[in-house]
């Protein structure tokens, strides 16, 4: 029997929306089956694989860029050790460059005609210190006045040639070259006294000696206070160095490679008597790493004008080239022709002849530099090799870039099926 309200089509319809669980089951194992999880499984083994690749090219350009900076920071070592053999045979060559439009009428002085020179200044007070210690020596040694000066800076420092003696001298000047060098400022507060208006006592001080000889101090002059004014150097020496010459940093390119041409430091060419090398201030500090390493400080000597221009980039505090070039400091060209500065550095009292181990010394340069050609090809081949493996990365990196984007897009499908799973799912147990 029929109830009243009841019509067949509403039956019907009622059945045809029933989804039998069952069936949405096998809805998502035929979605299995038709591949699209053994997809999913697909795209994780190739983005892991991808990764694998790019983590093993990472390590070989890792790999080479260790390699490279090892050999770097060994040929960085030989570079110095080169440089240091080129200026122990370079002192003995430096006079045989090209000389220039003063050679003819130059000649490298001895003591004695340094001595000479200075006193050709008659009226100065290197002068007139000269004549006192020549014809009053014993009563030099005695003034109170004097008893505080070491001498004047030509006659406290030695280069090994002409060349060197006239280059040093022009670039610290005449007025320099003449300074008369005190222990400390008790002895600079000595040579010259004043009187209550501030006007020079003639009475005392230098004017006082010059005019016990006959001699009448003209103009100003320079004098140097090692102590407490000369900063010194708080580097270290040279080792095994007798003449304990600076242990300076050699100049670096921006490229790290030392300038062609560098020969040295001008404060470490200076040859200090061994009477005046030891002869140390109150803080234990000598006359190079004092007196001359004010007046010079880090200037640099490059074999010609060329390589010094080259070295622009490391010259801080000056630079001298052997055929006449000068810098006076940063951005500061001295140009035109040589002044030829008529009181120069003595000559060291070297022989001649060449060392005993200069050949020694010459054949061991050469071999380094042989060292330091097989590591720059060693370097080199790092390089390429450094090249490839990061090509190899950037096309990889592109490689999974596409991977990326290509696996987005299988997302955005994937998303949509597991929605239509959830919705199916959905409407069978809300039936």
């Amino acid at each position: 029997m029929f109830q009243p309200n009841s019509h067949p089509q509403d039956a019907s319809s009622s059945t045809l929306m029933q989804v039998d669980p069952k069936e949405t089951s096998m809805f998502v194992r035929d979605e299995i089956q038709n591949g699209v999880f053994p997809q999913a499984q697909s795209i994780i083994y190739n983005a892991k694989k991808l990764q694998d690749d790019l983590h093993v090219f990472g390590m070989k350009i890792k790999h080479h860029e260790d390699n490279i900076k090892f050999l770097k920071s060994h040929k960085y070592k030989l570079d110095d050790s080169i440089l240091d053999l080129q200026v122990i045979l370079g002192k003995y060559h430096s006079s045989t460059l090209p000389n220039t439009e003063n050679d003819a009428h130059s000649s490298n002085p001895s003591e004695e005609e340094t001595t000479e020179q200075i006193l050709l200044h008659e009226k100065s007070a290197a002068g007139i210190l000269c004549q006192l210690k020549m014809h009053h020596d014993t009563q030099t040694s005695h003034l109170s006045l004097t008893k505080d000066v070491l001498g004047v800076v030509a006659t406290l420092g030695k280069v090994d040639d002409d060349n060197l003696s006239r280059l040093f001298s022009e670039y610290l000047g005449v007025e320099t070259m003449l300074a008369i060098v005190c222990k400390t400022y008790e002895g600079v507060k000595a040579l010259e006294t004043y009187d209550k208006d501030g006007q020079i006592n003639k009475g005392s001080g230098f004017h006082a000696l010059g005019d016990s000889i006959g001699k009448e101090l003209d103009g100003r002059y320079l004098v140097i206070s090692r102590s407490p004014f000369c900063r010194p150097f708080c580097g270290e020496f040279m080792v095994d160095d007798p003449q304990r010459r600076l242990d300076l940093l050699k100049p670096k390119l921006p490229n790290g490679e030392c300038p062609p041409g560098f020969l040295g430091f001008a404060v470490n060419m200076i040859n200090v008597e061994l009477t005046n090398l030891f002869f140390l201030t109150g803080s234990g500090h000598g006359l190079r790493e004092t007196l001359f390493y004010n007046l010079f400080s880090r200037v640099h000597v490059y074999k010609t004008r060329e390589d010094m221009a080259f070295s622009l980039p490391c010259i801080s505090d000056g630079a001298i080239s052997l055929d006449g070039g000068m810098i006076k400091g940063a951005g500061v060209f001295s140009l035109g022709n040589r002044n030829d500065v008529d009181v120069r550095f003595p000559k060291s009292s070297v022989t001649s002849t060449l060392p005993d181990n200069y050949f020694d010394t010459e054949r061991h340069l050469k071999e380094m530099k042989w060292k330091r050609e097989k590591m720059l090809e060693d370097i080199k081949r790092e390089q390429a090799l450094l090249d490839t493996a990061r090509q190899s990365f950037e096309r990889k990196k592109e490689e999974f870039v596409k991977f990326l984007a290509h696996s987005s897009a299988y997302a955005a499908q994937d998303i949509k099926f597991k929605t239509k799973v959830r919705y199916l799912m959905s409407s069978s147990t809300a039936l």
